[in-house]
């Protein structure tokens, strides 16, 4: 669309017909994507919980400790109060008294042997305890839930007779 440009005869082209010449305008176009998201319902769950009390036997070690005292006479003369002593799992405690002879002295009179004895013995008990039970169905979109076929589903699935009669 531009008019031809004359040459001079020294092969330059002419100024004038550079000046006649129309610039083409051409668009650059850049295409943007959009994205979104939107919730679609694929299904549905059902969960039930159920609590069922049965009877568990349980063993609980129970302990009981005794202490027997065996009074041991020892009749000897000491000049102070001896001191508690353990001697493997007795303990000793030494009993003094004062004895008047023309002179006054300490003695032993007896000594208490103190032993500790454990003792373990098993009680069994039935006791109340209480389990839990999930239970989870899945419902397809668009369909309405079923009740009580997921649990008649789950007591076939575990063999419970009990589950599966209500």
């Amino acid at each position: 669309m531009a008019a031809k440009a004359g040459k001079k005869p020294d092969g330059d082209p002419d100024e004038s017909a550079i000046r006649e010449t129309k610039s083409t305008v051409i668009p650059v176009i850049h295409e943007q994507a959009t994205v979104s998201k939107r919730v679609v319902e694929t299904g549905r769950v059902r969960i039930a919980k159920h609590v069922r009390e049965y009877e568990e036997v349980v063993d609980v070690p129970h302990y009981q400790e005794e202490v027997t005292i065996e009074r041991v006479p020892v009749n000897q003369q000491v000049d102070a109060t001896p001191e508690i002593r353990r001697e493997g799992d007795t303990t000793i405690i030494p009993v003094v008294e004062e004895r008047y002879v023309v002179e006054k002295r300490l003695f032993v009179v007896e000594e208490l042997h103190v032993k500790r004895e454990r003792h373990e013995r098993h009680n069994p008990q039935t006791v109340r305890v209480l389990k839990e039970h999930v239970e989870v169905e899945r419902i397809p979109p668009g369909k309405s839930p079923r009740r009580g076929a997921g649990a008649r589903q789950q007591a076939a699935d575990h063999g419970d007779s009990k589950q599966s009669r209500r």
